[in-house]
C-alpha cells in the first residue's frame, strides 16, 4: 500500500460527495447528519463492519444525529486507496 501523491488525491477526491481533503493533504474529512441518533448509529455500525473487513479504521465522533469522520492511513503518513474506498462506502451507505 503506497501513499498517494497530490494529483492522485485530487482525482480521487473529485469522485466523492461529502469529503474534503485536509489542508496538508494527509486526511479526508466529512460530517454526516442523520434524521436521528438511531440512524446515525446504524451508519456507524455498518461502517464499523466494513472497517473490520478492510482492516482500516476511521477516526470519528458521534453527537446525537451527527457523525464527524477523518480517514488517513497511519502506516504511510497520508492517504491511500483504502481511505478513498472507505469514504466511497460511507457516502453510499449514508443515503
Amino acid at each position: 500500500m503506497s501513499k498517494l501523491n497530490s494529483q492522485e488525491i485530487e482525482k480521487q477526491a473529485n469522485k466523492l460527495e461529502n469529503w474534503t481533503v485536509s489542508s496538508d493533504g494527509s486526511k479526508l474529512i466529512a460530517s454526516y447528519q442523520f434524521k436521528d441518533f438511531k440512524r446515525a448509529w446504524a451508519f456507524m455500525s455498518a461502517c464499523a463492519l466494513k472497517a473490520e473487513q478492510m482492516q482500516h479504521h476511521p477516526e470519528w465522533s458521534n453527537v446525537y444525529n451527527k457523525v464527524d469522520i477523518e480517514l488517513t492511513t497511519h502506516d504511510v503518513g497520508g492517504l491511500t486507496e483504502k481511505d478513498f474506498e472507505m469514504a466511497a462506502f460511507m457516502d453510499e451507505f449514508s443515503k
